[in-house]
């Protein structure tokens, strides 16, 4: 993973990607630049859908070399950890809010070999992170409430991204700042100058029109705001 000052990673998510052209457009965005590939994984109890499992992950991780950013949005993610690690998983995120023993859990993406997150609902405030944010790699900003792709970007979570940076500053920490939901060349600039490290894009990278071009498209938009 880049370190805070060096280039700001987009991870496309394939939420959004036509599922019978997975491999097609896996492909198309490691050509357009993308530097990883986001997995939503959620189970239909702690977020409203289903989607997939290790099976999906282990596929795409044999046809890409990008690393895989796993996204658990599920309850028990412990029970989980060693499934997708195995798959493929290289960075593995799981939600404040579904993880009571939080530090066992970072502590045991770790032993796993994966990078660990931790990950903030809209909702959920930055003082829920007091106790654990020098424990992880990154913190994923979520500024859709998760479920669905294609849903509109909160813009509140512009300044929760500000005041992560500056807590991360503060503490003189390199945990890296990761956002996901409602991506896009609108806001894209905005969120790297708050202090995003990382950004997923779902529904603006494969929506419409061609993945790769998109991608090209976010990168640059990327780029100009880093000054």
């Amino acid at each position: 993973m880049n370190s805070p000052g060096g280039k700001t990673r987009l991870c496309p998510s394939i939420l959004s990607a036509d599922f019978a052209r997975l491999g097609e457009q896996v492909r198309a965005v490691e050509q357009g630049g993308a530097q990883a590939i986001h997995l939503d994984v959620m189970d239909g109890h702690f977020v409203p859908n289903l989607t997939l499992g290790p099976a999906v992950v282990k596929a795409i991780d044999r046809i890409t070399a990008l690393p895989l950013d796993v996204h658990l949005m599920i309850l028990q993610p412990d029970l989980y950890l060693e499934a997708f690690r195995e798959a493929g998983a290289d960075w593995i995120s799981v939600h404040v809010e579904a993880e009571r023993h939080l530090h066992r859990t970072v502590s045991r993406i770790r032993e796993l070999g994966a990078k660990a997150g931790v990950v903030l609902n809209p909702a959920t405030p930055l003082a829920s992170l007091t106790e654990i944010l020098h424990e992880v790699d990154f913190i994923l900003i979520m500024s859709v409430n998760p479920g669905f792709g294609g849903q509109a970007f909160i813009p509140a979570a512009l300044d929760k991204v500000a005041a992560l940076r500056d807590l991360i500053e503060t503490r003189k920490l390199e945990t890296l700042i990761e956002v996901d939901g409602g991506v896009g060349l609108e806001n894209a600039a905005e969120l790297v100058r708050a202090g995003a490290d990382i950004l997923v894009a779902g529904n603006a990278v494969f929506g419409k029109g061609d993945p790769a071009a998109n991608t090209r498209d976010l990168l640059r938009r990327m780029r100009e705001a880093e000054g």
